[in-house]
């Protein structure tokens, strides 16, 4: 089955589930950056970003193959932990999801109260991979990785059928889809979906300052790997490295990469509270962050941005809004 195929499969399972969030526009927020800006917020689906699209396609097809024995275990900051713990409550599945001691309160709880297992570690000394993998030999649990996983990547893509979608309904013919990007799992789902149905539209990785491991990767030509493990308020989208499976499709479909700075992502966290009513996290940010503050490198008019997640923590939501 092709990467297409289960994109396409994925949306099927997902229509009584997964929301499909709508595509925002806003003339005074416009004439502000000087492009037209669309804003798709997934910030407003299932347990709050993107990653439910995934996960639930993961964990609806290892049911229906009979591929899950025990459980599922997962490794996050808290945005895959929530939709992988969220998808497998609804499934009557257990879940044990490895977190990171210093992840956001809020994405801590609300894991725990889809009944998850939490297993804190120390993302600064240990890796969590390994973690993951000892896990699920010693517990006889189904590993489900966070972008690195075929079913998790078409679920994903189901935001690009979206994105497709509603934009040719606004009759836009070409456009730039900026998408926030950690291992590269939206940014590689939608691109397939770009790539298959709406090769006129360029799709733009959008990172944190000092994170850009992908924008690095796609000028290099191979995966480029961070050094640093500077602190960043962008939780959501802190990866050492592109995936195996995302990088070589963003290579192929993926134009320049784009960075924003902390300071940038905040603004952006403001504006889009300001403009259009959505409250995003930082690392759901950073495509609009780099829309509106590295515009010179836009080469199109019409900019969709994904507005990846919504889970922050109300001491760094009151920071965005309160910047000047």
């Amino acid at each position: 089955m092709s990467n297409i195929d289960l994109i396409l499969k994925a949306r099927e399972h997902g229509k009584n589930f997964i929301y499909e969030t709508p595509i925002l526009f806003n003339k005074k927020f416009n004439e502000i950056v000087g492009k037209n800006i669309f804003i798709k917020p997934e910030c407003l689906q299932v347990t709050g970003s993107f990653k439910f699209r995934g996960a639930w396609c993961a964990i609806s097809h290892l049911k229906k193959e009979n591929k899950i024995s025990n459980g599922v275990v997962a490794y996050s900051s808290g945005n895959h932990a929530q939709a992988i713990a969220s998808a497998s409550q609804t499934h009557g599945i257990s879940s044990v999801i490895i977190m990171p001691k210093d992840a956001p309160k809020q994405k801590i709880s609300n894991t725990l109260g889809y009944n998850a297992k939490v297993v804190f570690y120390d993302r600064y000394n240990e890796i969590r991979e390994q973690i993951g993998e000892n896990i699920a030999i010693e517990k006889n649990l189904t590993l489900i990785k966070p972008y690195d996983e075929h079913l998790v990547i078409a679920g994903q893509g189901t935001c690009g059928l979206e994105i497709i979608e509603q934009s040719k309904k606004l009759g836009l013919e070409k456009a730039e889809v900026l998408v926030c990007c950690g291992g590269g799992g939206l940014s590689a789902g939608i691109s397939l979906a770009l790539e298959k149905y709406a090769p006129y539209y360029k799709l733009r990785t959008c990172e944190p300052e000092f994170y850009d491991d992908t924008a690095r990767s796609l000028k290099s030509g191979k995966r480029e790997i961070n050094e640093t493990t500077y602190p960043s308020i962008c939780d959501a989208i802190l990866t050492p490295t592109p995936g195996e499976i995302t990088f070589p499709i963003l290579k192929r479909n993926a134009s320049e990469g784009l960075v924003a700075s902390e300071t940038e992502v905040l603004q952006a966290m403001k504006l889009l509270y300001q403009h259009f009513k959505i409250v995003s996290e930082p690392g759901g940010a950073v495509a609009a962050a780099a829309a509106i503050f590295s515009k010179n490198k836009l080469k199109e008019k019409d900019i969709i941005v994904v507005v990846s997640g919504g889970n922050v923590d109300s001491e760094v939501f009151s920071k965005a809004i309160s910047e000047k």
